[in-house]
């Protein structure tokens, strides 16, 4: 199928679940992007902190760029005036590091959680999440806002374990929303859901879908 009948069956089928499509354009080349955004798409997904840098600059400024990848701290400087939302937020040092280099900038956050069975993943857990919030509480944030969470099931053909893990992931965010952010109208995103399980994300409650190769078709390693 073409880019645009994928586009238009992907969106339809996100958008009836009240979710949004994150098209993950990492490796992709800016050609490609400019042909999904002349069809009405805005929000972008790239991994590494220097492709997203350079590609920025070469596409229509109201490109909505998602940063999805494990960004380390020395990469931050590259995307703090690009990013729309970090899907990635796995420490406290990291959020620290993006607070400090926001400038005047707000930065939305994810809260990624380690929910896969693979130990290669990264992520935090309910315990280590709840630490950096009651750190947060004594010492604020100033510039980044914690909008959600975010999780990536493990990489199995058993629906069964992808879905638990999803569903996981949504009793964190319930949990979360619950005890720390029950009077923050902002805290409403849960990312997850790539191209092989989005289907399954949708049922747990996802809002946010991550999707590279339906889209795009292979990687460019």
């Amino acid at each position: 199928m073409s880019l645009e009948t994928t586009y238009t069956t992907l969106s339809r089928e996100v958008a009836a679940a009240d979710a949004r499509l994150i098209a993950v354009s990492k490796t992709h080349p800016v050609a490609l992007i400019q042909q999904l955004y002349d069809l009405g798409h805005r929000d972008f997904g790239e991994n590494r902190a220097e492709e997203l840098a350079e590609k920025a600059p070469q596409l229509p400024d109201d490109i909505r760029w998602h940063f999805i990848g494990h960004l380390q701290r020395n990469k931050v400087k590259l995307i703090t005036p690009l990013v729309h939302l970090l899907h990635s937020g796995d420490s406290l040092r990291l959020l620290r590091e993006l607070d400090r280099r926001a400038d005047d900038r707000r930065i939305d956050v994810l809260l990624q959680f380690h929910i896969a069975r693979e130990e290669s993943k990264y992520g935090l857990s309910r315990d280590t999440a709840r630490e950096l919030l009651e750190e947060i509480g004594v010492d604020p944030l100033h510039h980044v806002r914690i909008t959600g969470v975010m999780g990536m099931a493990t990489y199995t053909d058993d629906g069964a374990q992808v879905e638990s893990e999803f569903r996981e992931l949504h009793e964190i965010f319930r949990e979360l929303k619950e005890q720390y952010f029950a009077d923050d109208p902002a805290f409403t995103e849960i990312s997850m859901g790539m191209s092989g399980d989005y289907a399954i994300a949708l049922r747990q409650g996802s809002s946010l879908v991550r999707i590279g190769s339906l889209l795009f078709g292979a990687r460019n390693s």
